[in-house]
């Protein structure tokens, strides 16, 4: 979280320097609406750049709508410096972009990067009541005929051959053992589930029958052969294949399961990661002060690494310690390591030096992604991997999902969900080059963008149902746009928006 920003993202701070100072000298927007529009109960992510950390600010009426077009950055503007600097369509920024990996590029190298090592592919087992949300690393296949003997369907009397029916003082109930034949024009009183009597040809539920004076059973409507009865094997048969290897361990699966006779399930174990917090300036409570920032990583990343399926085995924090770093890294027993911050080429931007020092294999050193375009994934051991966060908030959600999230799917044999598309209710900015991840909401079929989507800001993703995935150049109204689900993702109540 510390030290000089990457050289693209000063690029990007001077391009908006001079975006918000052409704004503000012609009272306009780059996309045409007047500065200050926008709806501040629900508000768009079109105003400024993409990068542009500064909250709404009131207006008198609607904005206007966006142009059509993409933004357009001017030729050359002044760095802080006072030299030129390059415009996004100068060959040497061009170059620079050419070695980052585009956004979907990453995504599918995350999700290869596991090999099949032993720790990865042996299942374990584990009893039925710990492997809800694991993956199953076997198909379940039935123990046992299901239901494995005849049953009553419903509350009622089990009959033989045609009625009317002398009807027996006994019962059956669910639970009991086998019970006597019936013969032919007998009934006999049976609860739902229990064991349907040899012979027996129907059974008549309790509101479609009645018994005269004489204890003699009436049918009230027309009796088929074997109606309400559940014969053996109707669901399956022993041997067959109930569940592929792959499915999501789910409650239901686990009533199945426990249904065909299983007490424990094999499944693929959950992948372990540690989470290492970097950054002198950071507070684990109380307010900021004194140039010092909470911490909002160290109680975030936890939980929603656990949602992706991992096993979060501790976090630590080390400051910007670089041996300290080191021997977190070289000691970990975790699958995956998460790092927060550091991963830029300040002077206390220590991860990269690391990971040259222990001979790590950078599979993604950079992503064309915005916010979080500073993070990368490493090979640290065979089986062992890492995740370089960006230190701002909203950047470290951006890497989470764009390579931990692939990954750790990988690791726990989760297979990829199929992308949906929401159509975008307005347009929105994208950047010059890269993807971007946009907090929104879904209403009515249709995803609004959220104002709060700087790097630092997680206001917008606190209320968020998924991020949309806006190309370079950004999205048009109504347009389609991929979509990144929130484990958590619900409408609020009343279509409020607290954006």
């Amino acid at each position: 979280m510390t030290g000089r920003p990457a050289p693209d993202a000063e690029l990007d701070e001077a391009l908006a320097l001079v975006n918000d100072d052409h704004d503000r000298r012609s009272g306009r927007r780059a996309d045409g609406a007047p500065v200050g529009g926008g709806d501040l109960r629900c508000a768009s992510a079109t105003s400024g750049d993409p990068g542009n950390d500064a909250p709404p600010q009131p207006q008198s009426g609607p904005a206007a709508p966006a142009a059509p077009t993409a933004p357009t950055a001017p030729a050359a503007a002044s760095g802080p410096s006072g030299q030129a600097t390059p415009s996004p369509s100068d060959p040497t920024a061009q170059a620079k972009h050419r070695d980052i990996t585009p956004w979907p590029a990453a995504r599918a190298a995350a999700g290869r990067a596991p090999r099949p090592v032993p720790a990865v592919s042996e299942p374990s087992t584990v009893p039925l009541g710990q492997a809800l949300g694991l993956v199953l690393a076997a198909p379940l296949v039935a123990l046992t005929d299901l239901p494995s003997f005849d049953t009553s369907a419903m509350d009622g009397w089990a009959v033989a051959g045609p009625g009317p029916w002398d009807v027996r003082a006994d019962g059956i109930l669910a639970g009991h053992g086998r019970p006597d034949p019936l013969s032919d024009g007998e009934a006999v009183r049976i609860a739902t589930g229990a064991r349907i009597p040899r012979e027996a040809t129907a059974v008549i539920r309790s509101e479609h029958g009645l018994t005269d004076d004489k204890g003699r059973l009436h049918p009230q409507r027309d009796v088929t052969q074997g109606q309400d009865i559940r014969p053996r094997g109707q669901e399956c048969r022993s041997g067959d294949q109930l569940l592929p290897l792959g499915t999501l361990v789910t409650p239901a699966v686990l009533g199945l399961a426990a249904a065909a006779g299983y007490d424990e399930l094999p499944v693929v174990p959950r992948p372990r990661a540690e989470v290492l917090i970097l950054g002198d300036e950071l507070l684990t409570d109380g307010l900021p002060q004194d140039g010092l920032i909470r911490d909002a990583l160290g109680p975030m990343l936890p939980p929603w690494l656990r949602s992706l399926g991992a096993e979060v085995i501790g976090v630590r924090r080390l400051g910007d310690d670089a041996e300290a770093l080191h021997e977190a890294i070289t000691t970990s027993t975790a699958d995956l390591i998460v790092t927060t911050g550091g991963t830029a080429s300040g002077p206390v931007d220590h991860v990269h030096p690391i990971l040259r020092r222990i001979g790590a294999e950078l599979l993604v050193d950079g992503v064309a992604v915005r916010p979080g375009h500073p993070m990368l994934l490493a090979r640290i051991a065979p089986d062992r991997h890492l995740v370089g966060l960006p230190g701002n908030p909203l950047a470290a959600v951006s890497g989470l999902l764009t390579l931990a999230e692939p990954l750790l799917r990988t690791l726990s044999g989760r297979p990829a969900s199929s992308p949906y598309t929401a159509a975008l209710r307005e347009d929105v900015h994208g950047h010059p080059h890269d993807t971007r991840l946009v907090p929104v909401t879904l209403r009515a079929d249709h995803a609004v963008p959220l104002h709060y989507n700087g790097p630092a800001m997680l206001r917008g993703i606190a209320v968020a149902d998924g991020l949309a995935v806006v190309p370079p150049g950004g999205g048009r109204q109504g347009q389609e746009l991929e979509f990144l689900d929130l484990p958590w993702g619900a409408d609020t109540a009343a279509g409020e928006c607290f954006t």
